[in-house]
């Protein structure tokens, strides 16, 4: 297994930190990594504020221990949690944190999950079709794939992988499935290869690509834990708070900028002359839209390439109830 050091580039890494800083540099202020992964992120926050505390969630066991070893030298400033990033008010329940200064989150697939070949996250190289990013729980994409029922599958494909294949790539499925159950990734490439019309094989990388995402999504229940995930990270956020979210295909970043959008709104009644303190917006945008990578860096790290970053601020408390 290669270090975490050679195959872990993080994304975006000086802009994140910039969009967070203003929120970093008060004393005591503590920030949470919501997608720690290897610590690329975390230990960049952590070297930038010598003061900051870092928590860091994930749910790959794997990708803890070796973000723990990275992250060591900064030692108690470090808190690492397994957990699902969606758990972040129970973690912060916990850790007696009432609320923090700043949060990011780093969506998707980790490039250590990507690299491990029996992970079967990757479908350029033949694995065990798992896809868990937690691996002691839930089910498997080889699961998904032998008993959801072919109405389901044809909505996850198009739902979650916005593939305009999917029928076709579903009848095929649940033919071969009846024959044999799908165990490894290679077989599902080839049949999704053989099922494709050739002008769509033409267009747009490997075509198992979006079948790969869609199967992912579901078996991490990604967008149902993001949906819960965003809000109570904002909800989290200390006055003058920042998050940053960097998403990876178009429904996550749909689902970030529908909450900041949401939060930057006034929500006062029309027509009112004065807008009362209580309807005021409580985030201010810090991003134009989302903002892409550069040329520069997706030369250096491909997998830069889908990234979009969206940021805010918390500028008003909760209203008391």
């Amino acid at each position: 297994m290669s270090s975490g050091e050679e195959r872990h580039v993080p994304v975006m890494l000086r802009r994140c930190l910039d969009l967070l800083e203003p929120a970093l540099t008060r004393p005591g202020a503590v920030v949470v990594d919501c997608t720690l992964g290897l610590g690329g992120h975390s230990r960049a926050l952590l070297e930038a504020h010598p003061q900051v505390r870092l928590i860091g969630l994930d749910r790959d066991q794997d990708a803890l221990k070796l973000a723990g070893e990275r992250l060591a030298p900064y030692g108690e400033r470090a808190t690492l949690v397994h957990a699902v990033y969606d758990e972040l008010p129970d973690v912060l329940r916990r850790l007696g944190v009432p609320r923090v200064d700043g949060v990011l989150f780093d969506l998707g697939v980790s490039s250590m999950q990507l690299d491990e070949a029996d992970r079967g996250f990757a479908y350029a190289q033949d694995a065990p079709l798992d896809m868990r990013m937690d691996q002691s729980t839930g089910i498997s994409a080889a699961e998904v794939l032998n008993t959801y029922a072919p109405g389901e599958l044809v909505r996850i494909l198009r739902a979650y992988g916005e593939e305009k294949q999917a029928k076709r790539i579903v009848e095929a499925v649940v033919r071969e499935r009846a024959r044999e159950p799908f165990t490894n990734s290679a077989r599902l490439v080839e049949l999704i290869r053989a099922a494709l019309p050739q002008a769509v094989k033409r267009t747009g990388g490997n075509p198992a690509k979006r079948t790969f995402q869609a199967l992912r999504i579901e078996v991490n229940g990604e967008l149902r834990v993001l949906e819960r995930a965003i809000p109570a990270a904002v909800s989290s956020l200390a006055l003058h708070g920042r998050i940053a979210v960097l998403s990876y295909h178009s429904l996550e970043d749909r689902l970030v900028k529908q909450v900041f959008a949401a939060g930057a709104a006034s929500t006062a009644p029309p027509g009112l002359p004065v807008v009362p303190e209580r309807y005021q917006p409580r985030l201010r945008l810090l991003t134009r839209g989302s903002e892409l990578p550069s040329e520069e860096e997706i030369e250096t790290n491909r997998r830069a390439a889908p990234a979009r970053l969206r940021g805010a601020e918390r500028v008003r408390e909760e209203p008391q109830p």
